[in-house]
């Protein structure tokens, strides 16, 4: 399935739907009337086999206590299995309401109060606040930027750990926001470190199935034939693979026994709910009969990245674009053309169009900007269109006034 049928066939309004993406943008931008480009979900519905299985367990009329069935275990070992070559076992899983519950719990259960953890900046800002709203010392490793291509300084991570008795390494992979999707030498070497240094790794492979052509995810539990898996923990989930984040469900896996039953001991005192029952309906149909609207998503990614690139290269050379490899959030440079401390003016105020800034994933990364590209082309044209058509005038007004 091409971009254009795909969204002939799922594009939906989201307006008026209580939608966070658009009908908060008062609340969270202070302006309702943005073009919406910034929090990771889609403008798509849901694959039809995932609609199907809802309506049946609706007509069913009962939503009571549920447990996790073996036939959703089935679905999703079966997909890690033939997607990512990770043969995960039943016992290994557990549930969570989404991946930055996880976070929370991990830290809370893995680390005191005062302990150390340690990210790769930029990242996904609610990985800092698991940190910091949890009392732990949050230590930071940037990334390098080369000309918008990212990559690890493993020495400075290795000594930031050493440096402040790291316990806790949270990884993104594929990494949110510059779209790097880690290569197994890439990812043997980090995983080496913290073994090395008895540093427990926490893996959100949440973007797991959305890399472009001519990549691979590895899952960090199989690198080295899986010779770190018991000093990991990963979390997934099929929210952004399927846009089904409002359903609550994402899974964990731990293979090591002693830190499961260490885990299960840490959730016992937090969480005492059950299972959500149409959200596993929903991860279920999705494990088993997404992969062709998978395939009509990715081509949609495919085709906005393209036309941003191809248009911001031609027209706006001096706009760095990372490379996308994994996810569907472009990470865009603008320092070169705009006063990084006028980005929200020149973005939110000049362009009208409400976007996840750069600062908001490491204090290095003011005057970035993080676009979402898994929506309809036409959203992704109009980012476009009001970004070059303001630029050369904002410049101008920018440079008369200083």
């Amino acid at each position: 399935m091409d971009a254009k049928e795909f969204c002939e066939r799922y594009a939906v309004e989201r307006k008026g739907t209580n939608s966070l993406k658009w009908d908060a943008l008062k609340d969270r931008f202070g302006d309702p009337d943005l073009l919406a480009a910034w929090v990771a979900d889609m403008e798509f519905k849901a694959p039809e086999a995932v609609l199907d299985a809802l309506q049946q367990r609706i007509a069913h009329g009962v939503f009571g206590y549920s447990y996790v069935p073996d036939s959703f275990y089935e679905a999703f070992i079966k997909w890690e299995k033939e997607h990512h070559g990770y043969t995960v076992e039943k016992e290994w899983i557990r549930f969570s309401t989404g991946v930055v519950t996880a976070l929370y719990w991990f830290v809370n259960a893995f680390t005191k109060i005062g302990d150390a953890v340690i990210l790769l900046t930029p990242v996904y800002y609610p990985f800092h606040n698991a940190v910091k709203d949890n009392g732990r010392k949050l230590v930071t490793c940037e990334l390098v930027n080369e000309n918008g291509n990212y990559h690890i300084d493993f020495d400075a991570f290795e000594k930031s750990i050493i440096d402040n008795d790291v316990k806790l390494f949270i990884q993104c992979s594929p990494h949110n926001p510059v779209g790097r999707v880690w290569t197994e030498k890439e990812l043997k070497t980090i995983l080496s470190i913290c073994k090395k240094h008895d540093v427990l790794v926490v893996s959100d492979e949440i973007h797991q199935d959305l890399v472009m052509e001519g990549h691979q995810h590895i899952p960090s539990a199989i690198v080295g034939g899986g010779a770190f898996a018991h000093n990991l923990i990963t979390v997934t989930a099929p929210s952004k693979t399927f846009n089904l984040a409002g359903l609550l469900t994402s899974q964990i896996i731990i293979e090591n026994d002693q830190l499961r039953t260490q885990f299960d001991n840490y959730v016992k005192t937090v969480n005492q709910t059950e299972v959500n029952i149409l959200g596993l309906t929903a991860a279920e149909a999705a494990y088993r009969h997404g992969q062709q609207w998978l395939d009509g998503l990715l081509s949609v990614i495919e085709h906005n990245y393209n036309h941003v690139k191809r248009h911001l290269n031609e027209q706006a050379p001096n706009i760095l674009i990372s490379p996308l490899e994994g996810t569907y959030l472009i990470w865009l440079d603008l320092r070169n053309v705009i006063d990084a401390n006028q980005t929200k003016e020149f973005i939110q105020d000049r362009c009208r169009i409400a976007v996840d800034f750069g600062e908001w994933f490491g204090e290095e990364s003011k005057g970035f900007i993080r676009l979402n590209m898994a929506t309809e082309p036409r959203f992704v044209e109009l980012a476009v269109e009001n970004i070059l058509s303001n630029l050369e005038d904002f410049a101008v007004v920018g440079k008369s006034s200083e």
